[in-house]
């Protein structure tokens, strides 16, 4: 019998119920944090696969946290293998009615000490609260996880932004932003599918997607570039089929070489699809790129996902491009996410 003290151990992945139990936690804190919808959590079989599949580019580890019997605390520990070695990724989740008993505490300093024991010098974590606790999350009263991460000594490096589009956006809207943008892109060629990335396409795909971390905007979080990986990028694609997932791109291509790409994502048992990244390379921007992409993809997946309701979106606060094409399209945002490291 432990009592009130929180008994930390390392969950077995393949223990149905108990990922299960663990899962019901993380999700349930996200969900008190910021809402039910609006909480964008993994369902239990996509977090299956999660955890269940290996990668080549993360060593993932799940504690678990116990109060006698019951799981109340959730723990996460991810640290990359391919790139950004210093660094670990470190997530700290208490059921809402254990909150404030020093589990958080508890859990958190057993996530930093198997990511210290490993090498890792820079911790990086996340924290979600209500639009309306403001960029720093101090506002109308301030939200728990902003004051928890300060007082173990993260700080709050990069702001970001929830956006949720209402599908399917007009068709007129649509053609007169595509109008807007097409002047300014007609040397390059807009390509758009659905699944996998094409092998021609593949090399400069992973080379752009890997410079992502470091292009869209980082505030004051160190980091590196992410290796361009092939082979990552198939493993994720395996992976999002595994999760019952489908992908929706479009491309920019100038010389059958990538130059700006957007990606949506949508599960078969979901009708709200998630926006992931968007990017211009750096030498192509200027273009209007970006816009002319993220509309030819809300085409595609009009046309091939009539079930959609939602798209949802995560922008830097500070990403004002980025933010006024969501803006043009419709986007509104709903709640929001702190991006903080710590030096060990």
């Amino acid at each position: 019998m432990t009592g009130s003290r929180l008994d930390v151990r390392v969950l077995d992945v393949f223990d149905d119920d108990l990922l299960a139990r663990w899962h019901a936690v993380y999700a349930g804190a996200r969900e008190d944090a910021v809402g039910v919808e609006e909480a964008q959590v993994f369902d239990l079989p996509e977090t299956t696969v999660q955890w269940r599949e290996p990668t080549s580019d993360r060593a993932r580890t799940a504690l678990v946290g116990f109060v006698d019997d019951e799981v109340v605390a959730a723990g996460v520990v991810s640290l990359p293998l391919l790139d950004n070695l210093s660094a670990g990724y470190v997530e700290v989740a208490v059921a809402p009615a254990h909150q404030r008993r020093g589990h958080g505490s508890t859990m958190l300093a057993a996530c930093e000490e198997r990511a210290t024991r490993a090498g890792r010098t820079i911790l990086d974590s996340e924290g979600w609260w209500r639009y309306e606790h403001g960029t720093s999350g101090l506002d109308a009263g301030g939200a728990a996880c902003v004051r928890f991460a300060e007082r173990h000594g993260y700080r709050l490096g990069l702001s970001d932004v929830q956006r949720w589009l209402d599908v399917p956006v007009d068709d007129a809207l649509l053609d007169r932003l595509a109008a807007s943008a097409a002047p300014h892109h007609e040397a390059y060629e807009l390509r758009s599918w659905v699944g996998p990335v094409a092998d021609d396409l593949a090399p400069s795909w992973a080379e752009l997607d890997g410079s992502l971390m470091t292009e869209a905007p980082v505030g004051d979080i160190e980091r590196e570039a992410m290796a361009a990986d092939v082979a990552r990028m198939r493993e994720e694609e395996a992976s999002i089929a595994k999760q019952d997932r489908w992908t929706y791109h479009s491309v920019a291509l100038a010389d059958g070489v990538v130059v700006a790409y957007t990606l949506i994502v949508q599960g078969n048992r979901s009708r709200t699809a998630y926006q992931w990244g968007t990017l211009v390379h750096r030498d192509h921007r200027g273009h209007r790129l970006g816009l002319a992409l993220k509309v030819a993809n809300q085409r595609l997946l009009q046309r091939e996902r009539p079930d959609a309701t939602r798209v949802a979106t995560w922008n830097a606060e500070v990403n004002d491009h980025m933010i006024a094409v969501n803006d043009a399209l419709g986007y509104r945002p709903v709640s929001r996410m702190g991006e903080f490291q710590k030096r060990v």
